[in-house]
């Protein structure tokens, strides 16, 4: 749902109501990219907040897609192309970690960070995708994440002709602010969920499944299994490939972007 029906409102946005309504466009933008800061600042604090691995992503969302509201409120291309490269950007990342949250409570039958711990130590390879995600997800340069939020905040210094540009430079700053409380929430959770030392009621797993416990039961405690992997490295190349090459998808995004503002005639 995060990686593909967000995407439905923002794509109302851009491909049917801007084009079809370009004066209410411009009229609205001030108020839309008002709601977008909201959004952001509102989501990051509901991450910090919360004690549950997947609502702490599901609020992220409330906070990545504020970025791409931003990016499209001050109708530019460089902002909705910012905003069309987040929106794809958005649905790599958070789908990994909703993944990666449903292989963690298949195996620990919990996702309450508190009760999470060590995942570095029991399942390795999990814990570095999650490592991974996470960077991705905060927007480090390199990883696909950083050419979706980065741009869509610089975008609002200079808005399309008629904006107030000192209100969306407000909106900027907020936006800004908002990235370090996405540093802040999704190293939290890579530090209680993948560092430390296991806990009591899960010690013992990583034993276990290496056949060396009493019973040789694994409790469900294996490592990315071959399926896992399947499914995975496709999402993960492409976080990779496009944070290191985002030209590969700004060159099929652009033209896009550029057919829509031909007709913004406010």
């Amino acid at each position: 749902m995060a990686a593909i029906l967000l995407k439905l409102g923002t794509y109302g946005f851009v491909r049917i109501a801007i084009p079809i309504l370009p004066l209410a466009a411009k009229a609205w933008a001030p108020y839309i990219g008002g709601l977008a800061v909201v959004g952001i600042i509102y989501g990051s604090l509901g991450c910090l907040a919360q004690t549950d691995m997947k609502r702490l992503i599901a609020f992220s969302s409330v906070a990545h897609m504020g970025f791409v509201m931003l990016g499209i409120s001050t109708l530019t291309s460089f902002g909705m192309t910012a905003a069309m490269f987040g929106m794809v950007a958005h649905g790599l990342i958070t789908g990994m970690l909703f993944f990666i949250a449903g292989s963690i409570k298949e195996r620990y039958h919990t996702l309450e960070i508190k009760r999470l711990g060590g995942v570095l130590k029991q399942l390795p390879h999990l814990g570095w995708i999650l490592g991974l995600c996470s960077m991705a997800s905060l927007g480090l340069p390199g990883l696909a994440g950083f050419w979706g939020e980065f741009p869509a905040i610089l975008s609002a210094y200079s808005p399309a002709a008629g904006l107030n540009e000192t209100l969306f430079r407000v909106y900027m700053v907020i936006a800004a602010i908002g990235t370090v409380f996405a540093a802040a929430y999704l190293l939290w959770l890579f530090q209680r969920v993948a560092f430390g030392e296991p806990k009591p009621e899960f010690a013992g797993a990583a034993h276990d499944a290496h056949g060396h416990g009493d019973h040789g039961d694994n409790h469900g405690f294996e490592d990315v299994n071959k399926f896992e992997w399947i499914s995975w490295t496709p999402l993960l190349i492409a976080i990779i490939v496009f944070g290191l090459m985002p030209n590969l998808l700004f060159k099929i995004i652009d033209p896009a972007v550029q057919g829509v503002l031909t007709g913004f005639k406010g």
